[in-house]
């Protein structure tokens, strides 16, 4: 049974920081965080593919880092000077066999910058 737990969520200031932290059942290569604001459509944050290239948006580059706890099977996304538009629902995801397609999805954590 595969299960993505997500952690670190919460309320911070502009400018602030928080780290978000996926914790995995199953080991996968290909992960990612996305994010959802209310009445807006979800998209990729930052994902991590085959070789450990990792890709962000354009939104968050420069701020926020993503890496991968191999030993402890974490997907890390560390999220420096945060804005109020990074207020969304953070959701982790993973793709059974590096296939193009996320079907499995943690249930998400909050995250709100005032």
């Amino acid at each position: 049974h595969v299960q993505l737990v997500e952690s670190g969520g919460g309320s911070v200031q502009a400018g602030g920081s928080l780290r978000l932290s996926c914790a995995s059942s199953v080991w996968f290569t290909c992960m990612g965080w996305f994010r959802q604001a209310p009445g807006k459509e979800r998209e990729e944050v930052a994902t991590r593919g085959t070789q450990g290239r990792i890709t962000y948006a354009d939104s968050v580059k420069g701020r926020f880092t993503l890496s991968k706890d191999n030993l402890k099977n974490i997907l890390l996304l560390q999220m420096d000077s945060l804005k109020p538009e990074d207020t969304a629902m953070y959701y982790c995801a993973a793709q059974s066999g590096c296939s193009g397609v996320y079907g499995y999805w943690g249930q998400g954590t909050q995250v709100t910058v005032s």
